[in-house]
């Protein structure tokens, strides 16, 4: 398939199946499809969690009960970009811990091989502009946002004895066009929503020849309702928002048992607080509550209930039973986990829609594209790298 077909294809099955993915968890009391519930009330927790952790466990399980998930595994294959990992000197890796360190291995062995001058963006420290230097970049322009970051990364470079200029800037207000030029590699891992947006928009209007770029959190830096980049996605009956954009980013490497453990509670707390606010106000939909320091999850759901309560100016009375609400709560749980089983079949495919979209943009920008993994998922789910390089006039 061209990149064009395979975006056509994942389009119209996305669209053709918005009644399991596009809708929020926690709005359920019940599950909200009858021809799942029996499959969905048969699995206990822990096969929940496995299933959740493997996503072609996810789509053999779906298949027989929505059948245009069969489609689902061919349509977000995307083809793995094979390279042996280059070893480098350890104090090229000195503030880089372990995996951050292989996931950049494998995305610097995957680039193209080249030696024309490196703008990096987003920097960070430079972790992946000094791999780049070391590896025989002419230059490398480090473009990063927090000061003390780009501070950091010049010290280790001129440590390091590599060429590497750091500008700091605001990429989203700053004036930025004369970072790029037809002369430069223009890489960024793992750049944000509008920051890796803004990052396209100029290296293509520039011309620069070769564009390698990560994308990440789709939904940050952005309006809610999804802008779509190329002229196929344009046309898409589709209509995302920020909660669809996020279900991109929910396939996540396995999280320590104590962040786990924390999550659960959290999660029936908040349920078990909606369902007591629900019965002090009568209404029916689910009302979210900010986000709060995880250290109030150690200790009592009352004490939750009292903080939720004072954030939506909601008196609470001395005879609640918490111990009921607390039970609701992990009721509602199993069903929310259930819910979101079903959404998490489908979020490899919003996030290759979504990288298709920014394909399409560049190959109509004068392109030629690629769209491969970079790595492992092991190392980071977010492993799909770009790869476009300017077409030459033909003679």
């Amino acid at each position: 398939m061209t990149l064009t077909e395979q975006f056509s294809a994942l389009d119209s099955l996305l669209m053709n199946t918005r009644l399991y993915w596009q809708c929020t968890a926690f709005d359920f009391d019940v599950l909200p499809w009858p021809e799942l519930h029996a499959p969905l009330s048969a699995l206990s927790d822990q096969a929940v969690a496995e299933l959740d952790s493997d996503q072609e466990q996810l789509y053999q399980f779906f298949s027989s009960y929505i059948p245009a998930v069969e489609q689902l595994s061919r349509l977000v294959s995307l083809p793995a970009i094979t390279n042996t990992r280059k070893e480098y000197p350890f104090w090229i890796s000195n503030g880089i811990k372990g995996r951050k360190f292989t996931q950049l291995q494998d995305f610097v062995g995957a680039l193209p091989t080249s030696n024309q001058p490196v703008l990096e963006w987003c920097a960070g420290k430079g972790h992946l502009g000094r791999m780049l230097a070391f590896n025989g970049a002419q230059s490398v322009h480090s473009v990063e946002l927090q000061s003390h970051l780009c501070e950091q990364g010049k010290k280790s470079a001129q440590q390091q004895g590599l060429a590497i200029q750091f500008s700091q800037a605001d990429v989203l207000k700053d004036n930025i066009q004369d970072f790029f030029s037809p002369h430069t590699h223009a890489v960024a891992l793992h750049a944000c929503g509008a920051l890796h947006q803004t990052f396209m928009h100029q290296a293509s209007a520039a011309k620069v020849p070769q564009i390698s770029f990560s994308p990440c959190c789709y939904h940050l830096f952005t309006d809610n309702n999804y802008q779509a980049m190329s002229e196929h996605a344009q046309q898409s009956r589709l209509n995302l928002t920020h909660r669809d954009l996020k279900l991109a980013l929910q396939e996540t490497v396995t999280a320590p048992s104590r962040v786990g453990k924390v999550r659960k509670t959290e999660v029936e707390w908040r349920l078990g607080f909606d369902a007591l606010r629900k019965s002090l106000t009568g209404e029916l939909g689910y009302v979210s509550v900010p986000s709060v320091n995880k250290a109030i999850f150690s200790d009592s759901f009352a004490a939750f209930c009292n903080w939720a309560a004072d954030k939506k100016a909601l008196k609470l009375t001395k005879d609640i039973d918490y111990n009921k609400f607390l039970l609701i709560g992990q009721t509602r749980k199993k069903v929310t986990e259930r819910v979101e089983l079903v959404r998490h079949v489908f979020r490899r495919a919003i996030e290759v829609w979504l990288v298709l979209d920014r394909a399409l943009y560049l190959q109509q920008q004068g392109y030629d594209v690629s769209v491969n993994t970079f790595c492992e998922k092991q190392l980071t789910p977010r492993n799909i790298l770009i790869l476009a390089s300017l077409k030459t006039p033909s003679t």
